[in-house]
């Protein structure tokens, strides 16, 4: 097998199963339908929602935590913005209760910004209400420090998440995912977040950015590389919203470390094929092929 294949069948590891993913849209479907019947009067499973998070922007590896958005009405948000008291704890309480409904032998929780259900088979969903502004961002409640809106603008990210992959073959979520095997592997303090960011701002300008799997042992070298050298005054603006990230540099030695064992995978690729296979194993885990 040659080096591109070695890639390739990883990236085929770390894909979902078919069947955990219809089950966690047959839920999604059923939250939305939820919610549509309580605030908008439809029996809708499809309007008023949207994945964000990493699932939304596509660099997700794992089922375990899914974020959604679910719009409300406007006129909901004057009825609750009218209140006195934590106008933001009492919207997550009205789509706690609502929730309940349909998932009553869930643990459902309402608290910061979300509204939480957690399945027994380890899938959890964090849900946030949300409004919807006229130039296409949202309102979402935070509870904090007495309540207040905050604006989030999560399908800029995903566009521009989905216009790069576009331009890079596919190789940016492929990053993305790649990249999240190392953060589990080498228990890397390190966000999802910060990671599509930080694989966003590396692949725009890396020189084999639309290449096949055979460049992928030099794009996970250089991307090390670049990581390692990120400084923890680092400011990072996400794709498409712009939203500020401060990623300080506790990763800098574990990129680092992963850099050097990249390099010495890659120097083994043609004669000692069986230890290269092994120093990827050691910087992205079990998933990748022995």
């Amino acid at each position: 097998m040659s080096v591109g294949s070695w890639f390739e069948e990883f990236c085929k590891n770390i894909k979902f199963d078919d069947k955990d993913l219809e089950n966690l849209r047959y839920r999604y479907r059923q939250i939305t339908k939820r919610i549509n019947l309580e605030f908008w009067n439809s029996t809708s499973e499809e309007l008023h929602s949207l994945y964000v998070g990493s699932y939304g922007r596509g660099t997700a590896t794992h089922l375990s935590d899914i974020d959604m958005i679910v719009i409300l009405p406007y006129a909901t948000y004057q009825r609750i913005n009218n209140r006195q008291g934590n106008k933001q704890s009492a919207l997550l309480q009205e789509v706690k209760t609502s929730l309940q409904r349909t998932y009553s032998t869930s643990h459902i929780k309402a608290d910061g910004q979300v509204v939480g259900i957690n399945f027994s088979d380890g899938i959890n969903f964090e849900i946030v209400p949300v409004f919807e502004n006229t130039d296409g961002s949202y309102l979402y409640p935070d509870t904090n420090d007495g309540g207040s809106w905050k604006k989030t603008n999560p399908k800029k990210e995903i566009d521009e998440m989905n216009t790069y992959n576009n331009l890079t073959n596919g190789n940016l979520k492929k990053l993305c995912k790649m990249l999240r095997e190392w953060k589990d592997e080498k228990n890397v303090n390190i966000s999802g977040y910060a990671i599509d960011t930080l694989a966003y701002n590396f692949i725009k300008y890396w020189e084999n950015k639309d290449k096949s799997y055979t460049y992928y042992d030099w794009m996970t070298r250089d991307f090390f590389k670049y990581l390692s050298e990120q400084n923890e005054d680092s400011i990072l603006f996400a794709p498409g919203s712009y939203n500020t990230l401060y990623i300080g540099n506790k990763f800098n030695n574990k990129a680092n470390t992963a850099y050097e064992k990249a390099k010495e995978a890659i120097a083994d690729e043609t004669k000692y094929p069986s230890c290269a296979k092994s120093e990827w194993r050691e910087i992205y885990g079990t998933k990748f092929p022995n």
